[in-house]
This record gives structure tokens, C-alpha cells and sequence, in this order.
């Protein structure tokens, strides 16, 4: 198994003029530290308007600089959003094709179609056209990247003859992934031949187990999208290291909880505002609304259920472990949830890549 890191881009408040820029360069430091020590990949998100929760809405930039100050670590989507006017698949095309030359071929292509009502309703899109819309782009997007000349007249998208360049310098083009968060998209993304990106929330390693069966039932009747069959899975968890399991709870006590009570009233919201219409494939979000008040999931709820990695090395290896036997190919570690000191961190970062990384 793999470890990559993963960011969501928060800016805690209070702001100053240089808040954003100094959560962008602490993350740079950060990534060239996983690079140096040989981490996988390194994934952000895009995000809109969600304030200290996620400043990453212009991932394929940030990605410009990332290629400029790293080797060898592979610089992952995650994801592009495909439904428009986020991005037009063509626009999404071309910027990817650009990030892949500039890093000599180190673009993992992830996408995705949102989950929330902020960025939703912000951008003026119906929630039940972004799975077909999804759908569609990326038809477009591999199009653009594998034909000379290529053309589409979809029911979203409509394109003369045209030669879209650049194109990827990955042949026949960089790996392409999807988001899940629900079971059923799971097995949708392996019929497509897609690489798995499953970010379930709360819940331990073998919570996957049922979903990843989804996923690969999917695969064994796939029809690719792209020009083979992508198989690996991917997921992710909150995460910190430090020298002791007490340490990096007291580091991780208040950011832990913060994020994950953040990200599920931003999905629940989804499912409050479309309350009595057809939410269609978004109708997990509905469920949200009850269950688990969210403010149960406290840090030692999180914890306790071994729901994120907060512990020494040792821990770490363990858990570790546990997310390669049920099948997880890369392990996207959340290291900046979103308070947790800089140094902090690079520490983190440093006992991950030294201590866990050379045994697995």
C-alpha cells in the first residue's frame, strides 16, 4: 500500500492579510518534506466558497507551484469538478494536460460532481443533473486529451471539430479516478473502469469492506471510459503522528472533531435544502439529517471507533495494516485537518515518511 497526503486547503480565523498565503506555503513546505521522504501522491480538493473549511478552488494553480518545488511525488485531483459552470470539460482538459507536462508526467486525475448546497446553489446547478453531467465530461475530457481532432454533441456539451492542446505527456493518458461517498456510486465508478477514490467519512478500515466489494463488482463487468481499465482504490482518513500516542491527541483534539462536524453539515445541508423533491443520487445526504446528532462525533468518538489515525508510529503501522488487508491500494492522509501548528505537521510528516512508510 501507498501513503500520498491530502489536503482540504483550510484558512482558520481570524484572517489577516497574509492568512491565505501563509496556508498555501506551509502546505508547499509540507509536500516538498513528503517528496524529499517518498510519499506517493499528493491530493487536494476542489472547494468554493466554505470560508476556513477549504481555500482550494484553484487546484490546477496550486499544482503549477507543486511541480516547480517537488521530484518524483505524483500530484492528484481530488478531484476536478466536472459539472458545469464549475469547469467545462474541455477548460478541465486542457488545464490537467498543462499540469502533466509541467510535472513530466505526474498528473493522477481524479473526478467528481460536489456535495454540497453552498457550492451547488452557488453555481447555479440542479443536483440531480451532476451525476449525468459528470458522466458526460468526462467522455469529453478523454476525447480531448486522445484524438487529434475531436468533437462531441452531448446533451451538455457541444463541440465543433476542434484539436484540443496541449495534450497529457502520460500515454495514452494520466490515471483516471472518481470520488464516491455513497455505496451505490461505488459500484457505478468500477463499471466505468475508474479508479477509486472513497471518501467515507467516520468509519473504521473494515467499514470498507462491504463498498470496495461494490467497487470491484463494478469492475468485473467495466466498459472503460479511458483507454484501459484502472483498478486501484484509494481512500482516505484524518491524520497525525508524534512521538506519542497522548502527544498527538493533544495535538489533534480540536481540529479532528472540527473538520469532520464541518464536512457533514455542508453534505447534510444538501439534503435540508432539496427536503421534498427528488435529490436523486445525492440522497445519502438525506440520511444525515438524522442518526448521529453531529456533535457526538467528538475527538474521542473518533477515536474510540478507530474512525482516523491519531497515534505514535506503532499505531500508525497498525493501522496502516488494517486499511491494506481489506484492499486499499493508496492511503490519503489528511495530515492538516485545520488548526494544527505547522511544526506540528512537518513533525508528523517526518515520523510518518521515517518510522511507518519503510515498513510497508
Amino acid at each position: 500500500m501507498k501513503l500520498a497526503l491530502m489536503y482540504e486547503l483550510p484558512v482558520p480565523k481570524p484572517w489577516t492579510d497574509d492568512s491565505a498565503y501563509t496556508a498555501f506555503e506551509n502546505t508547499l513546505l509540507q509536500i516538498e518534506l513528503a517528496d524529499r521522504l517518498g510519499f506517493d501522491s499528493v491530493w487536494t480538493v476542489e472547494h468554493h466558497f466554505l470560508g476556513e473549511y477549504s481555500q482550494s478552488s484553484a487546484p490546477g494553480v496550486f499544482y503549477g507551484a507543486i511541480a516547480a518545488r517537488t521530484q518524483n511525488i505524483r500530484i492528484g485531483h481530488g478531484v476536478r469538478l466536472l459539472p458545469f459552470p464549475y469547469n467545462h470539460p474541455v477548460r478541465a482538459a486542457e488545464a490537467a494536460a498543462t499540469v502533466d507536462i509541467l510535472s513530466k508526467g505526474r498528473l493522477e486525475f481524479g473526478t467528481g460532481r460536489s456535495g454540497t448546497r453552498t457550492e451547488i446553489e452557488g453555481f447555479g446547478i440542479s443536483p440531480p443533473d451532476t451525476r449525468p453531467m459528470w458522466e458526460e465530461a468526462l467522455d469529453v475530457v478523454v476525447g480531448c486529451w486522445t484524438e487529434e481532432e475531436f468533437s462531441w454533441d452531448g446533451h451538455y456539451f457541444k463541440l465543433p471539430p476542434r484539436g484540443v492542446v496541449p495534450k497529457p505527456m502520460q500515454k495514452p493518458h494520466p490515471p483516471l479516478w472518481a470520488a464516491s461517498s455513497s455505496s451505490d456510486s461505488h459500484e457505478i465508478i468500477g463499471r466505468k473502469g475508474l479508479g477509486l477514490l472513497s471518501f467515507s467519512v467516520a468509519i473504521p478500515p473494515e467499514g470498507l469492506t462491504k463498498r470496495i466489494g461494490r467497487y470491484r463488482d463494478g469492475l468485473a463487468e467495466a466498459v472503460p471510459v479511458g483507454k484501459y481499465k484502472h483498478e486501484r482504490i484509494a481512500t482516505f482518513a484524518q491524520a497525525h503522528c508524534a512521538a506519542t500516542t497522548a502527544e498527538a491527541h493533544a495535538d489533534a483534539r480540536e481540529a479532528f472533531p472540527w473538520y469532520i462536524q464541518t464536512s457533514l453539515e455542508q453534505i447534510a445541508a444538501l439534503g435540508a435544502w432539496q427536503e421534498g423533491t427528488n435529490l436523486g443520487s445525492y440522497e445519502y445526504a438525506r440520511s444525515l439529517l438524522g442518526g448521529t446528532s453531529l456533535d457526538e462525533l467528538t475527538f474521542d468518538y473518533l477515536v474510540n471507533n478507530e474512525t482516523v489515525l491519531c497515534g505514535d508510529p506503532d499505531h500508525f503501522l497498525q493501522m496502516c495494516r488494517r486499511y491494506e488487508a481489506v484492499g486499499v491500494d493508496v492511503l490519503l492522509l489528511l495530515v492538516q485537518s485545520y488548526n494544527i501548528p505547522h511544526e506540528k505537521v512537518l513533525r508528523s510528516i517526518e515520523l510518518i515518511g521515517t518510522e511507518v512508510l519503510p515498513k510497508l
